[in-house]
């Protein structure tokens, strides 16, 4: 016998339908259909537009019946529907008036914002149909993937080593020698060279369905192609990018997602998705409608009293994020994303926004960011802000956290920086930065994993820019190298890009050293930019938003060419993995049984140089702990960094009885920056000019060993 709800009650367009449900939001299966649910607050009249797949033109339009509306949901069950053959969006007819915020216009057809599956860019490049009126075509997935019972890793975040990367970039080089370049599978065939490195969670940049082709235009002087390369300009928050996918023109982007998901998993590394809700990609008052703008402009963005755009994400709308209905499309995406995919983490570009009023002032208790931290489905997902915008607001240190937040720490990208560079007093903001800035979130009650510590990121120089060039060389973006920050701290070692001055050369690849050397051995969550283990350049490019060529992709021959600081970094890495005293989430961590849970030294140990002039710092990080055998342990390192144009002799803090030093890491040595032999070091030692040394405490051998 048939259940009342899977019968049909009406006739519309020649299909058979009867009310909806409300909730969820979007298309959802039910028993012999598909149910449609649409929320609009103003709209007064909707229409139900389905074609099939590809089709210019719609094979149904059904309006929705007065009594089929509850409150200000649309809903309606269709039965019949091949749902694999189906595209579907929405006419909403009602008040065109900007200056009131509403922009309702039925003549055209808008995507579903809860679409989870999105055709209409499904493969990377590939000019569209610039006449098709309805470019973005939602369409119904599944969601059937076999997990097979693996589940989120939850490592802990003070345990987590970060690599950020780009799907596209990383693999769609020749060099990188993938069977499936610049896609979701492609950086799958990544997964052994990312664990032999060590890193245990990447961070992908924006994964969610976005248009390369926005405000792509010619290069005015090379007519190359410039694209939306980066992909921070949302289409659609529930449904990864098509043209990532080496099967997005079958529509499997999906599968081929929750594939990749599942293969790190295996191999012990996180997924961490960089996710972006300040803004969309319908641009501001001259920007086109897609989805939000038809169907609830005021709702869904910050507004003027003109009816303008806020513009806090520089890039011509600001999502308006404490409104209820804006908040409940965040959390049901997030929780979507988290369920669905099992993502293990996010990371909140220009998270600040997303504490704004509706009029842009910062809320002290920002409803969204609770939400966030307190929602049971995501409770064990990494949440990590972004924590600034486009419209001057920064919160470092002070972003609300509930208790959950991490933090993008750049002030620790800009300290370690000038440090490395030289420059005048930098000693006491280092020994800030290496305990996980204490000064930052010690007082809010926040650990030291709350500091995501990198030096370079997607946004600005790579590693092997920042010791090459002074200033940017953003002309192959075709702004007349007017964009991108000039706020760099980088130093070109003496000559501006390439050069052939082997001295040059060789201080650029130390000074790179150096800074993985500080990095690794930090307090907080540390995070590397992909391929900067192997000095990657972007020629001085630090803004390559629009550049999809050899310029973004990673050039994998210098993995061969760079192999010593790969090497070190993976070398570093498992340094770091092996030592919990550099891993410690707490300030206020206890002293281990024999020193101190961390210290400052100068040449002179226990007496660091505060000084102005100073370049000239060691810390010692200690630590009681269970070795896998079950015995208790101490576990104590020592770095000594001198960012001086001369060497200098540091005295060692006295080894515990029954303890000696043994050194790690040299940058100084050229020749075998990576001592695997481990020779024992008495009293002090020179660390040369710009050089970091590493040592670690090991028992001293039995006399009758």
């Amino acid at each position: 016998m048939d259940r009342i709800d899977s019968l049909p009650t009406d006739n519309i367009s020649g299909l058979r339908v009867r009310p909806g449900k409300p909730l969820p939001f979007g298309v959802s299966h039910v028993p012999g259909g598909l149910n449609f649910s649409v929320y609009t607050s103003a709209g007064e009249r909707c229409t139900l537009v389905l074609f099939r797949q590809g089709a210019p033109q719609p094979f149904a339009e059904l309006p929705f019946p007065g009594h089929y509306r509850i409150g200000d949901v649309f809903c309606m069950v269709v039965f019949g529907l091949d749902f694999e053959d189906l595209e579907y969006g929405f006419r909403i007819d009602g008040p065109y008036n900007p200056e009131r915020g509403d922009r309702f216009d039925p003549a055209q057809i808008l995507m579903d914002p809860h679409a989870r599956l999105i055709a209409g860019r499904d493969v990377w490049g590939q000019d569209p149909d610039w006449q098709r009126s309805y470019p973005y075509r939602a369409r119904v997935s599944l969601d059937d993937f076999d997990w097979q019972g693996e589940r989120p890793l939850e490592i802990p975040m003070q345990d987590l080593v970060i690599y950020e990367t780009h799907v596209r970039a990383y693999t769609q080089s020749p060099t990188a020698e993938t069977a499936h370049p610049g896609t979701y599978a492609g950086l799958v065939e990544k997964i052994p060279y990312l664990k032999q490195l060590g890193i245990n969670a990447i961070e992908l940049m924006p994964v969610f369905e976005f248009d390369e082709f926005e405000n792509s235009r010619l290069h005015p002087e090379t007519g190359e192609r410039l694209y939306n390369f980066w992909g921070y300009s949302t289409v659609g928050f529930f449904a990864p990018k098509a043209g990532y996918a080496a099967t997005g023109k079958s529509g499997m982007q999906v599968d081929e997602f929750k594939q990749l998901i599942k293969s790190f998993h295996k191999a012990g590394i996180e997924v961490i998705l960089d996710v972006v809700f300040n803004h969309t990609a319908e641009g501001n008052e001259r920007g086109p409608t897609l989805s939000f703008k038809g169907l609830d402009n005021k709702t869904y963005y910050m507004l003027t009293p003109e009816g303008y755009y806020f513009n806090f994400s520089g890039t011509g709308n600001t999502l308006n994020c404490n409104n209820p209905i804006v908040r409940s499309l965040v959390l049901d995406c997030l929780r979507y994303w988290a369920s669905e995919y099992h993502i293990d983490g996010f990371r909140f570009d220009l998270a600040t926004i997303l504490g704004r009023d509706p009029w842009g002032a910062p809320l002290s208790n920002p409803p969204l960011l609770e939400s966030l931290a307190f929602d049971p489905i995501l409770s064990s997902c990494k949440l990590i802000a972004e924590a600034w915008d486009a419209g001057g607001l920064y919160q470092v240190g002070t972003f609300p956290a509930f208790g959950r937040w991490a933090e993008w720490n750049g002030l620790y990208r800009d300290s370690v920086r000038r440090y490395l560079k030289g420059d005048a007093g930098m000693v006491g903001q280092i020994a800030q930065r290496v305990l996980g800035s204490p000064d930052l979130y010690r007082m809010s009650g926040r650990a030291p994993a709350t500091s995501v510590n990198f030096i370079t990121c997607h946004d600005g120089f790579t590693l092997a820019d920042l010791v090459s060039y002074n200033d940017k060389h953003n002309e192959a973006n075709g702004e007349g190298n007017r964009d991108g920050g000039d706020d760099n701290h980088s130093w070109n070692c003496g000559a501006e890009g390439w050069t052939e001055d082997t001295g040059i050369q060789q201080l650029r690849h130390r000074q790179m050293m150096n800074a993985f050397a500080i990095l690794l051995t930090s307090r907080g969550t540390p995070m590397l930019l992909m391929g900067d283990e192997f000095g990657r350049s972007q020629h001085g490019n630090n803004n390559a938003y629009c550049i999809d060529s050899p310029l973004t992709w990673v050039d994998w021959t210098l993995l061969k060419s760079n192999a010593d600081l790969q090497a070190m970094v993976q070398a570093l890495i498992a340094f770091r993995h092996q030592h919990p005293a550099l891993r410690v989430n707490r300030f206020d961590g206890p002293p281990s049984s024999l020193l101190p849970c961390s210290s400052f030294h100068g040449p002179t140990a226990w007496q660091p140089d505060w000084s102005g002039e100073s370049r000239q710092l060691a810390w010692m990080l200690s630590c009681d702990h269970q070795t896998p055998a079950g015995g208790a342990a101490v576990d104590i390192v020592y770095v000594a960094t001198n960012m001086a144009h001369f060497a200098s002799w540091f005295a060692l803090p006295t080894a515990p009885e029954g303890y000696g030093w043994q050194l790690c890491f040299n940058t100084g040595d050229n020749q075998q920056p990576i001592l695997g032999d481990q020779p024992r070091i008495e009293g002090g030692l020179l660390v040369g000019e710009r050089s970091v040394v590493i040592l670690q405490a090991t028992p001293t051998p039995s006399p009758m060993g």
